[in-house]
């Protein structure tokens, strides 16, 4: 084993078993000190059999249960491959290997390093598929998101150059021609004129927007609603917050978005993926969504709010949050 271990703990730090030198809770300032810490009494337990001193003060079980501990995760860490190199891989790797044992033991133990509890954890979403993913009509590939353009939780306003193949060939006559007019109108500096021009090419669904070098580029309006997701609305409790937290994941940023099909209310609902990442599971795994089992039965969206729940991530802080498509339906019928 050790050869993956002892590399690690050369590069990294030093003894623990010299208290004036020790890492552990007795002198882990940072997570990352705190992954070298746990690889060195790993090595450390592998030659003497002997737990760290001071785990005692971390967790409520005996030392023979400790002792148990660390031969699972000395295993655990030999089988890992690649083996964790942050402090997030090394707490999944201490979570999952120490599963079936008390939650204080796993806590404790992690505190003991430094490293992130399983609350603050947030799992590395799912990449983009390689291919179209059954039941997709089209794909989008977005202008950078404005923040603005956020609704809600669950619904952005998006814009595709219409540059793209797709959309070239779909423009509408008296939109181009009014993109044409539009530039005559500025370059004759009648800009009331351009202004009344912009205003009909909006109304179209399009707009002209600035392109990365000042350019003028025509581009054509979506509304998305996420699919398989339904967040808290503007004015129920945590609807701010799941708001900003699409923001956060969205502003600026170019977008794939995988459409299937168009709702009542002339949204496209489709999955995101922004920077090769899920923008649905993160929502999810952030306590910031509920599944929309109503609508989407795919069981990876059914373990993220799960696991979000359990947790208590998010909304689920809250004891007993309202759903809100019963939020919308006690509105509609005036109660």
């Amino acid at each position: 084993m050790g050869n993956v271990l002892r590399f690690l703990c050369g590069q990294c730090c030093k003894p623990t078993t010299q208290e004036s030198e020790s890492l552990g809770p007795h002198g882990v300032t940072t997570a990352t000190v705190g992954i070298s810490a746990l690889c060195q009494d790993l090595l450390n337990f592998q030659s003497t059999s002997q737990v760290p001193e001071g785990l005692g003060r971390y967790v409520v079980s005996s030392k023979k249960a400790q002792a148990n501990w660390y031969t699972k995760l000395l295993a655990a860490w030999n089988e890992a491959k690649p083996s964790p190199k942050t402090p997030e891989e090394a707490a999944r790797l201490v979570i999952l290997t120490l599963k079936r044992h008390q939650k204080a033991d796993v806590e404790g133990l992690l505190a003991f390093y430094g490293l992130p509890l399983p609350h603050t954890l947030v799992e590395t979403p799912t990449r983009p598929p390689t291919s179209w993913p059954e039941g997709v009509q089209f794909q989008l590939q977005t202008l950078p998101v404005d923040a603005k353009a956020v609704a809600d939780g669950d619904t952005i306003t998006v814009y595709v150059d219409t540059t793209d193949p797709r959309e070239s060939s779909t423009v509408p006559k008296d939109v181009q021609s009014a993109v044409a007019q539009r530039s005559k109108a500025r370059a004759a500096k009648n800009y009331a004129k351009a202004d009344a021009l912009h205003k009909s090419i909006v109304d179209a669904g399009y707009r002209i927007l600035s392109g990365p070098n000042n350019e003028e580029v025509l581009a054509r309006k979506y509304r998305i609603r996420l699919r398989g997701i339904d967040a808290p609305e503007s004015q129920m409790p945590y609807g701010k917050e799941a708001k900003e937290e699409l923001v956060k994941l969205v502003q600026g940023k170019r977008l794939t978005i995988y459409v299937y099909n168009e709702d009542r209310y002339g949204r496209c609902v489709g999955d995101i993926y922004c920077n090769g990442l899920f923008v649905q599971e993160s929502l999810l795994k952030r306590g910031c969504a509920w599944h929309y089992v109503a609508y989407d039965k795919r069981p990876e969206l059914a373990l993220w709010e799960k696991e979000a729940r359990a947790a208590r991530i998010g909304l689920w802080a809250a004891r007993n949050p309202e759903m809100p498509w019963e939020w919308r339906k006690d509105r509609r019928e005036g109660r």
